[in-house]
């Protein structure tokens, strides 16, 4: 049965949360300071919902303060924070002095596990990414801990992407969506270096 948070402290910002994903925060507005500073007293979280160009989310994420990186002498905070749960807001509550509300917290469906050819096939094109990028490539060991959440939360995609990733209620469907994310971030990251050894060869870039 999906397990309900009652009044649950919510923080729309412009920006998705994924679960595994962490992510800086500075607080400075007093609500938000009010709240993050009972979060860390009662050692609980609060939710994540991007407020889009449309208007609020209902499916954020779930947040855990990990760290407070810095504290200033007017109550504003740097904090770090790693994504849990994705949920879904049910009905917003009014009277707290920030906002808050009911959230279910979200899970897949009992059963719906991915395609084992699916997952070999997202880490494998997570890896050639990511030794793309850095040279490094992740070993085995580590990218059988990786899922398509903990794959996404490192990837440099449109805030609409997250979104879809977040919503969607199955690891196949999530690990499909992936793939395309990782196939377009290759592409990018190889017009990137075609653009950089253009412009070292010549020292501009010619349109084509």
């Amino acid at each position: 049965m999906a397990r309900t948070l009652e009044r649950y402290p919510l923080f729309p910002l412009g920006l998705v949360l994924l679960p595994h994903e962490l992510v800086p925060l500075h607080i400075f507005e007093e609500r938000y300071k009010l709240m993050v500073g009972e979060c860390l007293e009662g050692e609980t979280g609060f939710g994540i919902l991007w407020l889009s160009d449309d208007g609020l989310k209902d499916v954020g994420c779930c947040a855990r303060i990990t760290r407070v990186l810095e504290r200033f002498e007017d109550g504003r905070l740097n904090i770090l924070v790693e994504g849990t749960d994705p949920f879904v807001l049910r009905r917003r509550i009014e009277e707290l002095p920030y906002p808050a509300g009911d959230v279910e917290l979200l899970e897949d469906p009992e059963g719906a596990e991915p395609s084992p050819d699916t997952l070999e096939r997202a880490r494998g094109r997570y890896a050639d990414l990511v030794e793309r990028a850095s040279d490094s490539r992740p070993d085995a060991e580590a990218l059988e801990q990786l899922g398509a959440y903990a794959m996404a939360a490192t990837l440099d995609v449109s805030p609409d992407a997250k979104q879809e990733l977040l919503e969607l209620r199955s690891e196949q469907a999530r690990l499909e969506r992936l793939e395309v994310l990782l196939a377009d971030t290759m592409r990018r990251l190889a017009l990137a270096e075609e653009a950089a050894q253009r412009a070292a060869g010549n020292g501009s870039m010619r349109a084509r």
